[in-house]
């Protein structure tokens, strides 16, 4: 069961030197990127590879660390440069045993620039290791991944900080769980005078859930919806509190980092 490397690529406005700055300094790598906690370069001499330690923590007080090493390839005279990466790690919560990649930067004559990754991974663990992978691991991986990657070129294009990013995609799922959880409300409730009421509403609840691609256009009408039932009903400040809440959490999906917003697969 081999699996294809994981493969991400974004455009953003952005100069090379500034974006190897913030790819190649830890200190700024850790911020953007989902997959660290924490990284620190260990002391070289000059002709030796980069060896550095990461950390990833996992929730519950619990982190997975490892080890790697990381050379640039580059003229400054040149549009492009590269930077290799391999990478270990002999702790028990690893699924990942070792592999290696590269980034690559290429600046662009429209002042954009194309930044994008390629690596792979052996897993740990025999058969059960590599169904896990496959089935939840890599796909969450190669998502945040491309996560990363947009929160950095809102970092460096708005200059919003990927803190700021991560507390805004809380409060947008919050969001997004209270409008599920209101129509599913709703729809056991209305079970009582109509069944097809009762489904719809259940089903409106289901696609908060769903990460859509344009789900900007579930707020817009929900919003309405909501503004419509002011304009008709009772309950006129609930209904007008609902639109707003509706509408500004559309405003706040369209500000917020996304995987679609990157390639994920390498052109032929």
């Amino acid at each position: 069961m081999r699996q294809k490397p994981i493969y991400v690529e974004i455009k953003m406005r952005s100069d090379l030197d500034k974006l190897w700055e913030y790819t190649q300094n830890p200190s700024l790598h850790k911020e953007w990127d989902l997959r660290f906690s924490n990284i620190t370069y260990l002391h070289k001499q000059p002709c030796e590879r980069q060896q550095f330690l990461y950390e990833t923590r996992i929730g519950f007080g619990l982190k997975v660390s490892g080890t790697g090493e990381t050379v640039g390839v580059f003229d400054k005279c040149s549009s492009e440069r590269v930077s290799s990466l391999a990478f270990s790690s002999d702790h028990p919560l690893s699924l990942i045993q070792h592999g290696s990649g590269y980034w690559k930067y290429i600046q662009r004559d429209n002042g954009k620039m194309t930044f994008l990754t390629q690596y792979q991974y052996k897993t740990a663990y025999g058969v059960p290791g590599r169904w896990i992978d496959c089935l939840l691991f890599r796909p969450l991986l190669g998502w945040a991944t491309a996560w990363s990657f947009d929160a950095l070129r809102l970092w460096i294009e708005q200059n919003k900080h990927p803190k700021h990013s991560i507390r805004s995609a809380i409060v947008y799922v919050l969001m997004c769980l209270f409008f599920s959880l209101f129509w599913i409300y709703q729809g056991f409730t209305g079970f009582e005078t109509s069944i097809l009421v009762g489904t719809a509403e259940i089903g409106c609840g289901i696609l908060w859930l769903i990460p859509l691609k344009r789900k900007w256009i579930i707020h817009v009408v929900q919003a309405c919806i909501f503004a419509g039932f002011a304009f008709l009903g009772s309950e006129i400040l609930l209904w007008i509190l609902l639109s707003v809440f509706s509408a500004a959490s559309g405003i706040l999906s369209l500000q917020l980092p996304s995987a679609r917003h990157t390639k994920r697969k390498r052109k032929k």
